[in-house]
C-alpha cells in the first residue's frame, strides 16, 4: 500500500494501531482487543487529543479510530482536510497511505559494491545466496531506497538505473546493496512482491487488490486511481518550513498510475484501513470473511531477521523526509511486513507488537510533529484501558 507522511503502527493481534501521516495531515487507526467488550473509551479524552493538535497546529488535521477485533469502539476527525478550500477533515476523507499498502528478472541482481577508487566507478558482483520472498518480506533481500541510502543514491545520480522519482518501473532494475540476508535495509523489496504476485496471479495488482483484500473486506474507497467523483474526499498536502509552520501544496489533477506498485501507491480512508488491521487482530478473518490462514498470520508476527537489528534510516531528502526518521516505540526486529518491539513501550504496546509506517511526499516524508500526536493520542488510549481495568476490579 502507498504511505503517505509516516506513522502506520501495527500491534500484534490483540492490540493494533495503523497511523496515517501524510504531509503533516494525519489520519490514525488504533485497533486495541485489549478493552472488555462492555466498555467504551473516553471519547472527550480522545477528541481533546486530536483537537488540541490542531489548534497548537502540529497538524492541520487528523482522524483517528478505535477498535477491537469485534467492533469500531471510536471514531473522529478534527481540523481541515483541504485549507485552503474551509473543507472540514471527517471520518471517510481519503488519504495517499503510500508504504501501508516486488521472477525471472530477480535472477539476474547484482550487488552494488562501493566503487573502485582507482577507476572511479561502482563495481557490481553476484549475490552469494539468491533472493528469496522470505527476504523480500522481511526487508533482507538487500533493496534499498536512493533517498535512504547514499551508496545507491550515488549510482542513480550516475543515470546507471531510474530515479524512483520518474515513475514507471524503471526503478526495479536497481541493483542490491548486500548479499540477501545478511542485513536489514528497508527499500523496494515490496513493490517486488507486487510484480510477483502478478506473475503468479495472472492478474494485475489492482485486479488482484480489488478481487481478494477490497471488496471482500468492503473496503470501498481504497484505491490505485481515485475514482473523480470520490476525488472531492481527498486529503491535501502540506509541507513544514524550517520554522515549523506549515504550508499546503496546492491540488494538482489525478494522473493515473503508472504501474501498480505494491511498495506504494494507494489511497484509502481510516475507516478503509481499520478493516484491514481488523482483518489481522481476527487472525486474517474479519466477520466471516477470511483473507489470510492464521498460520500466515501468526508468521508475519514472528521475529524472521534473527541476529539481525533494524537500522537508523537517514535521509538524503531532508525537504521532504526529516532525518532521522524513526517510527514511535522500540522497533528493533522485523516480520513478515511488520517491525516488532521487543521490549514494551512505556504507558503504551506491550512487548510484541507489531508497527510500519507510511511516508507521503513526492518521495516520502516524515513530520516530528504529527509523531508527537501519536505518540499522545496513544498514551491516552492505554491511560482509559488501565483506568477501566482499576474500575472494574473495585
Amino acid at each position: 500500500m502507498e504511505v503517505l507522511a509516516k506513522e502506520t503502527q501495527l500491534f500484534r493481534r490483540d492490540c493494533v494501531l495503523q497511523g496515517f501521516l501524510i504531509a503533516a495531515l494525519t489520519a490514525w487507526t488504533l485497533v486495541t482487543g485489549c478493552t472488555d467488550s462492555g466498555t467504551k473509551p473516553p471519547t472527550n479524552q480522545f477528541d481533546n487529543v486530536l483537537r488540541d493538535a490542531v489548534e497548537q497546529k502540529k497538524v492541520p488535521g487528523v482522524v483517528a479510530m478505535v477498535a477491537t477485533a469485534d467492533a469500531v469502539v471510536y471514531q473522529g476527525a478534527a481540523g481541515k482536510r483541504d485549507v485552503r478550500g474551509n473543507i472540514p477533515m471527517t471520518n471517510d476523507s481519503i488519504f495517499r497511505i503510500a508504504s501501508m499498502t516486488k521472477l525471472p528478472e530477480l535472477s539476474r541482481v547484482q550487488v552494488l559494491e562501493v566503487p573502485d577508487a582507482k577507476i572511479g566507478k561502482a563495481k557490481l558482483r553476484p549475490p552469494k545466496t539468491p533472493i528469496t520472498v522470505r527476504h523480500l518480506l522481511s526487508h533482507t533481500s538487500g533493496f534499498g531506497y536512493e533517498f535512504f541510502n547514499l551508496q545507491l543514491h550515488d549510482y542513480v545520480a550516475t543515470g546507471a538505473v531510474p530515479s524512483i522519482s520518474q515513475g514507471g518501473t524503471g526503478f526495479l532494475k536497481a541493483p542490491i546493496l548486500f548479499d540477501p540476508g545478511s542485513r536489514w535495509e528497508y527499500g523496494i523489496s515490496t513493490d517486488w512482491l507486487g510484480k510477483l504476485v502478478e506473475v503468479v496471479s495472472g492478474q494485475s495488482l489492482e485486479d488482484y487488490f480489488r478481487q481478494h483484500i477490497f471488496e471482500p473486506l468492503g473496503m470501498a474507497d481504497t484505491f490505485f486511481n481515485v475514482p473523480a467523483d470520490k476525488q472531492g474526499r481527498l486529503v491535501t498536502v502540506h509541507q513544514r518550513k524550517d520554522d515549523g509552520s506549515l504550508v499546503e501544496t496546492p491540488p494538482q489533477p489525478m494522473k493515473p498510475a503508472q504501474f501498480f506498485s505494491g511498495g506504494g501507491g494507494l489511497h484509502s480512508t481510516a475507516g478503509d484501513y481499520l478493516k484491514f488491521t481488523r482483518m489481522l487482530l481476527g487472525g486474517g478473518q474479519l466477520g466471516r470473511t477470511r483473507i489470510l490462514q492464521s498460520e500466515t498470520v501468526t508468521l508475519m508476527e514472528q521475529n524472521q531477521i534473527g541476529d539481525l537489528t533494524l537500522r537508523d534510516i537517514r535521509s538524503l531528502a531532508p525537504q521532504i523526509v526529516k532525518d532521522a526518521v524513526r517510527i514511535p516505540g522500540l522497533l528493533d526486529k522485523f516480520g513478515l511486513g511488520f517491525a516488532i518491539n521487543t521490549g514494551p513501550v512505556d504507558r503504551g504496546r506491550t512487548a510484541g507488537s507489531l508497527a510500519w509506517a507510511g511516508l507521503y511526499n513526492t518521495f516520502f516524508f516524515m513530520d516530528d510533529a504529527p509523531k508527537a500526536v501519536l505518540e499522545e493520542f496513544e498514551r491516552a488510549v492505554y491511560a482509559s484501558l488501565a483506568g477501566s481495568s482499576h474500575r472494574q476490579t473495585k
